[in-house]
């Protein structure tokens, strides 16, 4: 085939194409140039900023501990200190919701952030993107609600039907896998939203570490069957229907608390990075019908486990796994009994504070 030779380029056409080419190879190095500089600048404005934000909190607790000298000197009255804290606090909730909590030092992260994901800072400097997490928190927990629901009814159901009234080993250690993976995903969110400000208490990270350790023991236990496996397997069975109860409260917890949380992150009265995850976050008329379900939720959770250390000491299924099972579901319920009831009254001095401002402002 005779190959046809290209015709030359016109020495005008080389001519621009080299123009166009160096001008492109000076607007990049300009671009680099002024990239460079504005980083620089922005820099340098970044640490001012923090050397400020430093500044400012020291001065805080500076003027509180005078605040505190003064009131217990009896050289400033209580009232007046009152104000003053208001004051302080008001200047607190404006750096923490501003932008400027940006350049506020760094919270501890925490061993379990810095295992999964190294030392890096999980903390972010827009405002936008913490709540960008945090409703990526909120979605995440939508998601698994109903699973946390539908997951140990279709075991139960399962069970019941095609099982002839005993689970088999893989179905349940999928179940356990899956609880890894939602433990494991909640409590490295809840890390990362309490190093950017939010308010979740720490027992609800420990509660979710603790659960971690026990998907973790449980994925590793044999499931006991044949003969006499509804005794060997009460405890599990009990444990898939406390898991069931726990799903309908997550799934109340978001419906009717994230409502009030938004209501008071509108009035000023909460931080907009707080979210639900307590068990006395409601309002009063809410926490009728809400706290009686947790109590009998951390009453059931501790009886499971109460069953499952009585199991293993008569010998129906004496493994190490069904002790540690046992135990960590004693301390959960333990602990979040405890802590509800911390949140009760610290929700009770606070409404009985805000009564006593209400009144006076009225008074005056």
């Amino acid at each position: 085939m005779e190959r046809v030779n290209e015709p030359a380029p016109e020495p005008a056409t080389v001519d621009r194409l080299q123009e166009e080419v160096g001008r492109v190879m000076e607007q990049a190095r300009e671009l680099q140039e002024f990239g460079s500089s504005l980083l620089w600048k922005i820099s340098n404005e970044e640490q001012s900023l923090r050397q400020n934000a430093i500044s400012l909190e020291s001065s805080i607790r500076r003027v509180r501990s005078t605040i505190t000298s003064l009131v217990a000197q009896k050289h400033l009255g209580r009232g007046l200190a009152s104000k003053y804290e208001d004051d302080l606090q008001r200047a607190i909730c404006i750096i923490a919701e501003g932008d400027a909590a940006a350049f506020l030092p760094a919270k501890y992260q925490g061993r379990f952030l810095r295992k999964f994901l190294g030392p890096i800072n999980v903390r972010a400097s827009r405002k936008e993107v913490q709540l960008k997490v945090k409703e990526e928190y909120n979605s995440y927990r939508d998601r698994t609600a109903l699973l946390f629901l539908l997951f140990p009814l279709t075991l139960l159901v399962l069970r019941s039907w095609i099982w002839d009234g005993c689970l088999p080993a893989f179905p349940v250690q999928l179940y356990q896998a899956w609880l890894l993976f939602l433990y494991t995903g909640l409590a490295m969110r809840e890390n990362i939203l309490r190093a950017n400000g939010s308010d979740i208490r720490p027992w609800w990270v420990h509660h979710h570490y603790c659960a971690i350790a026990m998907a973790l023991i449980s994925i590793t236990r044999e499931i006991e069957g044949q003969p006499n496996c509804a005794q060997k397997q009460k405890g599990v069975e009990l444990f898939l229907q406390w898991a069931m109860m726990q799903g309908v409260v997550m799934l109340l917890q978001n419906r009717y608390q994230r409502q009030r949380l938004y209501t008071r992150i509108a009035l000023g009265k909460a931080n907009r990075m707080d979210v639900v995850w307590g068990e006395a976050s409601g309002v009063d008329g809410q926490l009728w019908i809400l706290c009686p379900i947790f109590f009998l939720m951390q009453g059931f959770e501790a009886y499971v486990g109460v069953l499952f250390l009585k199991s293993a000491f008569t010998g129906i299924v004496s493994t190490w796994q069904v002790i540690c099972c046992g135990i960590l579901l004693v301390v959960m319920a333990i602990g979040n009994f405890i802590n509800t009831i911390q949140s009760l009254m610290t929700k009770s001095r606070i409404k009985a504070k805000m009564k006593g401002t209400k009144s006076k402002k009225e008074s005056d």
